[in-house]
């Protein structure tokens, strides 16, 4: 007989009430739902991501949950520095970002005894798009630099534009990863003097591109990559992708490069950029069981049809057949 079974005997003979037996019995219960932790295949957590990282992290999570059922991610979309304020305050398990943590922060996350691990696992584009109808689709990064500090201002003073009129940059939000790459890329120490609008998604970038001509977008590539999803298609069309080059004085159209694979492999595209996961985890769970579907399963596999160049690539076995016996 259990330990349990024999406390109920015993208070029942010694007349105890029923709302004490109550009591014991949920408390007991209520004990064990704590103890119960989340692992690799089963159990909820919450994780914060870039909205840029939109569809990417859509599709590793309903891939992962499609193999384990009983896992489940409440994914939440806000701009990088507020996805990552959450994993400071403990709310979030996880998050995708563009950055690791930095010093001040790391020593946030060690004063309330938590733990924190950053890892690599992909390479990721900022895409400048513009409306279809500009002709533009080639422009350098000192070009793109003497815009961003408000040098050039109109569609006229880049070379070989056929375009004129004030060039406004349309971001997804402010403090977002789009924002904060450029920012630190080019070392803005603000941005209040330019022509700047803030669409409030990835998708209004897009969508604002196509109702003006003059505005110049930056979205995560990852959202326009993957030629299989139809909302990617969708948003492909009306727009152009900028070709973007390191040299001040390409001499030919081989010096550009899209933040697309070819360009992302090598690193030649010159807006690519690093996503990590940074999981706050002290034992064996669920956001460890997704970093190892990434990088030792099938997860990196999802990352290149996404685009993007997986950190681990998945290893992929030929069999090469002769037609000869040895």
């Amino acid at each position: 007989m259990s330990y349990l079974n024999r406390s109920m005997r015993y208070l029942f003979r010694a007349g105890i009430g029923s709302i004490v037996l109550v009591t014991l019995l949920l408390s007991g219960c209520s004990k064990t739902s704590e103890n119960q932790r989340d692992n690799p295949v089963q159990g909820t957590i919450t994780i914060a991501a870039d909205e840029s990282f939109k569809p990417l992290v859509d599709a590793l999570t309903k891939a992962y949950t499609g193999i384990y059922p009983r896992a489940h991610f409440n994914v939440v979309y806000k701009p990088e520095q507020e996805a990552i304020l959450e994993l400071l305050e403990d709310s979030v398990r996880m998050v995708f970002t563009t950055r690791q943590l930095g010093e001040k922060e790391i020593s946030m996350v060690k004063q309330q005894d938590g733990i924190q691990k950053a890892h690599h696992i992909a390479l990721d584009g900022l895409a400048l798009v513009v409306n279809e109808s500009n002709s533009d689709s080639l422009i350098t990064m000192d070009e793109l630099r003497s815009i961003v500090e408000g040098k050039i201002t109109d569609w006229s003073q880049l070379k070989g534009s056929s375009e004129k009129g004030p060039i406004t940059l349309v971001f997804d939000n402010a403090n977002s990863s789009n924002l904060n790459f450029v920012m630190s890329k080019f070392e803005l120490k603000s941005i209040q003097k330019l022509r700047i609008k803030s669409a409030g998604s990835n998708k209004n970038v897009v969508d604002e591109i196509k109702k003006n001509p003059l505005s110049l977008g930056f979205i995560g590539v990852n959202w326009i990559s993957d030629g299989h999803e139809k909302l990617a298609r969708e948003l492909s069309n009306g727009i152009r992708v900028l070709g973007v080059s390191a040299k001040s004085n390409p001499s030919s159209i081989a010096d550009y490069y899209q933040p697309f694979q070819n360009g992302l492999e090598l690193k030649n595209y010159p807006l690519s950029r690093d996503v990590y996961i940074i999981i706050r985890e002290g034992y064996a769970g669920l956001g460890g069981g997704m970093l190892n579907y990434i990088a030792r399963d099938v997860g990196g596999l999802i990352i290149q049809k996404m685009g993007l160049i997986p950190t681990v690539v998945y290893p992929r076995e030929l069999e090469i057949r002769t037609g000869q016996n040895f």
